[in-house]
């Protein structure tokens, strides 16, 4: 039994369909295309210093890793990973040669801090101890059965507030980045980030091929987005909230409510059958909010810290 690790080339099909099926396999809570694999692969950030890693094992890929730096916030020097193996393959090696591997890229290019996502089971949590890491915040994933769950009625919007598509800015989209931009800011979590590249918010966001424009829904008031629930899909069956925010302004007004509701029914109109989520576990309005719609969590990963140097 050999074990090599290497990077992923966007020009690899074979390789990008089988590192879709192991992150399924390994996660089948979130979901990918070799479309979007190719176009992180080909549209990543240079300052992220990014890279996609799979582990095989005589040949045959089991493993893989997404690294790189958080270049958007404003600490310096903090850098992620996140690995995962074929559940069928593990202890064997792949592993912890992706995480030397990557660890060995990051510090390279500077990182001094790095994290990882990791399941919330014994064995993955025991494997990120072993090499160094300590446990910090703690995220769910959750699930909504669209086909044939009941989803709270929609609600008509307060005076002053229209919903609508994020398709509908299609023209200039800026103002959709502009709320983006501060919420990410107040988002709970372990790294901090900046949204002030307009160009690289169009790459990597506006125009991934998981977006869909026409369930991304947008409560506008005073003539500008203040609320906004944004939307990936398979193309298939599944759906998933990509990130929930409003404008501080107009916080405690069930506007992420209203815009998250609207997405959910028309996801639901368009066939979608399962709708997916993630919550921080500290972040008590949005867990809220999903338990009202009827999400249920299904797993849960730990964020886990480590020092270099």
């Amino acid at each position: 039994m050999t074990v090599t690790v290497r990077e992923l080339r966007p020009d690899a099909t074979s390789d990008i369909e089988r590192y879709v099926q192991v992150r399924h396999l390994a996660l089948p809570y979130m979901f990918f295309s070799r479309e979007s694999v190719v176009h992180e692969l080909s549209r990543a950030h240079p300052d992220a210093h990014s890279r996609k890693l799979v582990a095989e094992e005589d040949g045959e890929i089991v493993g893989t890793a997404q690294i790189g730096l958080a270049h958007d916030s404003p600490e310096p020097g903090q850098g992620f990973l996140n690995v995962y193996i074929d559940p069928a393959r593990t202890g064997r090696g792949a592993g912890a040669l992706l995480v030397r591997t990557a660890e060995e890229h990051l510090a390279s290019h500077g990182a001094r801090k790095l994290f990882a996502w990791v399941l919330d089971e014994p064995g993955n949590r025991a494997f990120a101890e072993r090499r160094g890491y300590r446990a910090s915040r703690c995220a769910h994933f959750l699930v909504l059965d669209l086909a044939y769950g009941t989803l709270p009625p929609l609600q008509a919007p307060p005076p002053g507030v229209e919903v609508r598509a994020a398709a509908d800015f299609a023209d200039d989209p800026r103002p959709l980045f502009t709320l983006d931009a501060e919420t990410v800011s107040d988002e709970p979590g372990d790294i901090d980030a900046e949204l002030d590249d307009y160009e690289a918010w169009l790459t990597q966001t506006w125009h991934h091929p998981l977006l869909d424009r026409e369930l991304t829904t947008v409560a506008v008031a005073d003539g500008r987005p203040v609320a906004f629930s944004l939307a990936h899909t398979d193309g298939a069956r599944r759906y998933r909230s990509g990130m929930t925010g409003t404008a501080r302004a107009f916080r405690g007004r069930g506007l992420a409510k209203l815009v998250k509701n609207a997405s959910l029914h028309r996801a639901r109109a368009a066939g979608f059958a399962e709708a997916h989520t993630g919550n921080d576990a500290d972040n008590g309005p949005m867990l809220a909010i999903n338990k009202w719609f009827g999400y249920e969590i299904r797993a849960s990963e730990v964020r886990y810290v480590r020092e270099l140097g």
